[in-house]
This record gives structure tokens, C-alpha cells and sequence, in this order.
């Protein structure tokens, strides 16, 4: 993860992401740096458009987030409506028409990359 954090300090910065680059960010920060990792991370971002990469990222959790807060808001509300405590025990909480994998395919796919190369 230091690796992309260093890539990441480096975009920010407004700093060219080389291998020098993240090396010296990575060694100012006392990790042990290994060259195979610097230059597989510098290959990988190449084509990498970082702003873009980081929004998408940080609008997946979002949306995923406000889907689970939609299906909170909806169990307060029956319970607001006074539904009775047998009723309440016999729904167990789980969504007979949200799969319990929903949205999950999207986030392998999208971290898979990083995964694979950072092991």
C-alpha cells in the first residue's frame, strides 16, 4: 500500500511519477524498498489518468453506501409504523429480493489489477 500512497503523495505534489521519484518518497518514509515493486507500480500507472482513478474510486463506496442507508431508512420506517414484535422477529433482516452478493462483481473487477500486482 506504501507504494501507492507514495504514487499518490507524488500526483499531489504536482511531482512526475518515476521511479527515483517514488523511491526517494518511500525512503524518506524509512520502508524498504523494493526496485521490482517501483517499477512494476511506474509501469502500471503509465496510462493512468490518477484524478480520474481516485473519483471513481471514492464514488463506488458512495454509491454502494447510500444503497445500504436507502434499505436502513426502509426498516426504520416499518418499525415506525408500528408493525408488531412477531412480525419483526420473522423478518430476519434479509432482503428476500437483494441477492447477498449484489455489487460485490463490481468491486473484485475493480481493485483486481491493483491486487494481483502488489500482491
Amino acid at each position: 500500500m506504501e507504494y501507492v500512497y507514495a504514487a499518490l503523495t507524488l500526483n499531489e505534489a504536482d511531482a512526475e511519477i518515476t521511479e527515483d521519484n517514488i523511491t526517494a518518497v518511500l525512503e524518506a518514509a524509512g520502508v524498504d524498498v523494493e526496485e521490482s515493486r517501483v517499477k512494476a507500480l511506474v509501469a502500471a500507472l503509465e496510462d493512468v489518468d490518477i484524478e480520474e482513478a481516485v473519483e471513481t474510486a471514492a464514488a463506488a463506496p458512495a454509491a454502494g453506501g447510500a444503497a445500504g442507508g436507502a434499505s436502513a431508512d426502509a426498516g426504520s420506517a416499518d418499525e415506525a409504523d408500528g408493525d408488531d414484535a412477531d412480525e419483526e422477529e420473522a423478518d430476519d433482516g434479509d432482503d428476500a429480493d437483494v441477492p447477498d452478493d449484489a455489487g460485490d462483481d463490481d468491486e473484485e473487477a475493480d481493485g483486481e489489477g491493483l491486487g494481483n500486482l502488489f500482491g
